[in-house]
């Protein structure tokens, strides 16, 4: 049975770190929207996260392209699975109606579903930032607080009823 690994958490808290390794542990496809988006838009992305004003001003421009990239991973996560190789969705995933949604679509096609919870403290995503921020990996961009703050304020936590709907008898 294939697995369908979802990560889930704010920026910096290592979900891409994380989903790396399982992507080499679990022979799986990784699917990381952040990369995408700068591969598709090298330019504009930075340009606009990199722009001077409010935070929802500078996340305009990603609200507006990550879905469809986020449809097209989705759509490539499902075939992929059909054909029974694992897959790990790096996407955040903050809220729980994203959560549910994806997982009950895999578990409805008869994939095991893992949520992968990251959620360091926010004394250790600034650190963490901090150090990401001074030598930007390939396909990432900048984070500072004001951003990391709007991402901790939206932040729905799994609750301990969301985690056993991912229980392996479900």
């Amino acid at each position: 049975m294939p697995t369908l690994c979802i990560t889930c958490g704010v920026p910096g808290s290592g979900k891409t770190t994380l989903a790396k390794h399982l992507e080499a542990e679990q022979r799986a496809v990784r699917l990381t929207g952040h990369e995408w988006l700068h591969e598709l838009y090298p330019d504009e992305i930075d340009d606009a996260l990199n722009a001077d004003g409010p935070v929802i001003e500078r996340l305009r421009w990603v609200n507006s392209h990550r879905p469809v990239v986020e449809r097209i991973q989705w759509a490539l996560a499902l075939r992929a699975l059909s054909l029974g190789v694992n897959v790990v969705l790096d996407w955040g995933l903050w809220s729980r109606d994203e959560r549910d949604r994806y997982r009950t679509e895999a578990q409805e096609r008869g994939v095991r579903v893992v949520l992968c919870v990251l959620d360091p403290s926010r004394d250790e995503l600034v650190r963490r930032l901090n150090d990401r921020n001074a030598a930007l990996p390939a396909g990432a961009f900048r984070i500072d607080e004001a951003l990391l703050d709007y991402s901790l304020e939206r932040f729905e936590r799994p609750t301990s009823e969301e985690l056993a709907l991912f229980a392996p008898d479900h």
